[in-house]
């Protein structure tokens, strides 16, 4: 489902690139992988060294050759020209949104955001002077129209958090662009082996690779890619954040990135089985999942991206709580907790009726986020039928 890129002056897979990027054998006495480094201080030869400040490495804080390692390789990945790891892919966000504003400026947030984004936005942002905007995911172009004067930055979400909407990503980031503001995009659902963000016009690609990057459910990470024109910000912005990740998480999430395309092509297969499966059950009003034909947002998806994760929603038709009950807390596969990303299936219920401020959430069902993980499908989708069955028997 991708497409070759070019790499080291040759034309590479990127589930190659994935491989080979960040390593660096021969320097590492032929071991295949880089080495942990734990350390906070970096000794200098010289006091003209020392005071010159300008070695490859400094001081733990602003990394190391591990960090700089899963860096590179995300770096070349996106086609950036900077990445920066934090300590979690909130910490990404919101390092990244701070790059940009100051007190009397403002943002433009979609209003299908992940929702400690809109946390930040409505109480340290607000604290600070930064006035947000909520604006429909579907806007696309019409984005021009919200941009005000002090408008500095245009933070996108594509598919959107929980709901899944799909943004048109280029046009957005056009208008954006026409008018000198910066935008920002949370790309953790597509990774970028199935969606580029600074190949459509996004300034920063924002990565929680705690999720599929990292794949095992084991460790916090997030990472920042930024272009050319804002790499110099984000990594002032960093530094002086003073955001860095743990070494043993960053090892993780470089052993994680080496098998990413084969692990998302197998969410991606799983994930849509059982989409497709639940989009036929009588107590399913709407499966939210771009890559199925009847989304609303396929059209986008197809023209966008080159694959879709394992993560997608479905709204029931109305039933009780108890009922909903029955059927989660006795699901064997499916465990329910938040995050997404690794070999584990999970599922949780959401409401985004009292949070959604420039669109309208109606469904009247509740509604399930589900993350296909790595298990067999015949055995997930026994897991489901048999708590429909709990769910039935419960009304």
């Amino acid at each position: 489902m991708t497409k070759p890129q070019k790499g080291s002056g040759k034309s590479r897979h990127p589930a190659t690139t994935l491989l080979h990027s960040g390593r660096n054998a021969p320097a590492q006495h032929g071991f295949v992988n880089p080495p942990v480094y734990r350390g906070s201080t970096v000794l200098f030869p010289t006091l003209d060294a020392l005071e010159a400040y300008d070695q490859p490495f400094k001081y733990g804080r602003h990394g190391t050759p591990t960090t700089a390692a899963l860096e590179e390789a995300i770096c070349q990945l996106e086609g950036g020209a900077r990445t920066l790891l934090t300590a979690s892919g909130y910490q990404a966000v919101t390092t990244a949104i701070l790059a940009f504003v100051k007190a009397g400026d403002h943002i433009l947030m979609v209003d299908s955001v992940y929702q400690p984004t809109r946390r930040f936005c409505d109480t340290i942002l607000a604290r600070l002077g930064v006035a947000t905007t909520y604006y429909d995911p579907l806007v696309g172009a019409d984005i021009a129209d919200l941009i005000q004067p002090n408008t500095r930055v245009v933070f996108t979400e594509s598919p959107g958090s929980l709901t899944f909407e799909m943004q048109d990503i280029g046009a957005i980031a056009k208008a954006a662009r026409a008018r000198d503001v910066a935008v920002i995009m949370d790309n953790t659902w597509a990774t970028p082996l199935y969606f580029r963000p600074l190949a459509h016009g996004v300034d920063v690609s924002i990565n929680a690779c705690t999720k599929y990057i990292v794949g095992h459910a084991d460790a916090m990470l997030g990472a920042i890619t930024a272009n050319e024109r804002t790499a110099k910000l984000l990594e002032d912005a960093r530094a002086t954040l003073g955001g860095c990740p743990g070494s043993e998480e960053t090892y993780l999430g470089l052993r994680g990135l080496r098998t990413l395309a084969v692990r998302l092509e197998r969410h991606q297969r799983s994930g849509l089985e059982v989409a497709r499966w639940l989009a036929a059950r009588p107590e399913v009003e709407r499966v939210l999942h771009p890559a199925l034909p009847a989304d609303p947002g396929h059209a986008l998806w197809k023209a966008q991206y080159t694959g879709a994760s394992g993560l997608f929603s479905v709204i029931l038709k109305p039933t009780p709580r108890k009922a909903l009950a029955a059927m989660l807390d006795g699901l064997e596969l499916f465990g329910m907790g938040y995050s997404w990303g690794g070999f584990e299936s999970l599922i949780i219920p959401f409401n985004p009726k009292h949070y959604r401020t420039a669109t309208a959430w109606t469904a009247e069902g509740p509604a399930l986020r589900l993350h296909i993980g790595l298990d067999d499908v015949g055995d997930l989708i026994a897991d489901l039928e048999a708590g429909f069955a709990r769910l039935n028997a419960s009304r």
